[in-house]
């Protein structure tokens, strides 16, 4: 379904990251990983291994557009084009606006935002003359409010928006542009709250559960693939039915 196609993803090392890079890989394409923790390269070669994956990790830090651009360059240098792009690295926040600095507000736009963008932004650049599929990670939380993720609800609804305008622009060039939006997902991000709050956030959840990162990997696969081949702009829920309250 994917034979061949080069993709790159950001934030692989763990999460929905690593779980897309392997779905990705197991049905033929060429995944370059990328994450700002180097440290995660042995992990994500391995988890590759295990499908028979093929690629490589390069490190970058999605804030600084210097070195996004630079792998963009170097992606294109070494594999003749980018046909798929996943922008999934970011981070979480729990912190009211009254406790919010600014420091850490621009940090999560930095990252969830701006570097989203930035990868957009030469992803496009390089696409313009063939084609090809852009998957964001939002979230639902980019659709609803929340209590205590002031920032986190800004920039994931910053992503879909800019999801929406980048693929009415970019329709012509033959670029679909789409997001995928989880609910709460069972990633390291997660893993790391109390038992207490884990189970709040399951109860929230209709069908009864987190979800896994294998869930939300398989519809980026089907996103990336010539089977949404009608579908831009859009933001798919994956999210046990969390909005649908």
């Amino acid at each position: 379904m994917l034979e061949g196609k080069i993709t790159i993803i950001t934030g692989c090392g763990s999460g929905i990251g690593l779980a897309t890079s392997k779905e990705l890989a197991s049905h033929g394409a060429v995944v370059i990983g990328v994450d700002v923790q180097e440290e995660k390269k042995r992990v994500w070669e391995e988890e590759m291994a295990k499908v028979n994956g093929k690629g490589v990790f390069k490190k970058a830090d999605v804030r600084h557009e210097q070195e996004i651009e630079n792998l963009f360059t170097e992606s294109v240098k070494q594999f003749g084009t980018i046909d798929i792009v996943f922008n999934n690295a970011g981070i979480g926040d729990y912190t009211k606006a009254h406790e919010l600095s600014a420091k850490k507000w621009q940090l999560m736009i930095d990252i969830n935002l701006t570097g989203v963008f930035f990868c957009c932004k030469h992803a496009l650049m390089h696409m313009k003359e063939k084609g090809g599929s852009i998957i964001n990670n939002a979230s639902m939380l980019g659709h609803i409010g929340a209590p205590k993720v002031t920032s986190y609800t800004a920039a994931k609804a910053g992503v879909v928006n800019l999801t929406r305008t980048l693929a009415i622009d970019y329709a012509p060039y033959g670029i679909r542009v789409n997001a995928v939006c989880p609910g709460y997902i069972n990633t390291p991000l997660i893993q790391g709250l109390s038992e207490e709050f884990k189970n709040e956030l399951i109860n929230k959840h209709p069908i009864g559960r987190l979800g896994e990162p294998e869930e939300v990997a398989s519809v980026v696969r089907f996103l990336a693939s010539d089977d949404a081949s009608f579908i831009t702009g859009t933001s798919v829920l994956v999210d046990g039915g969390y909005t649908a309250q």
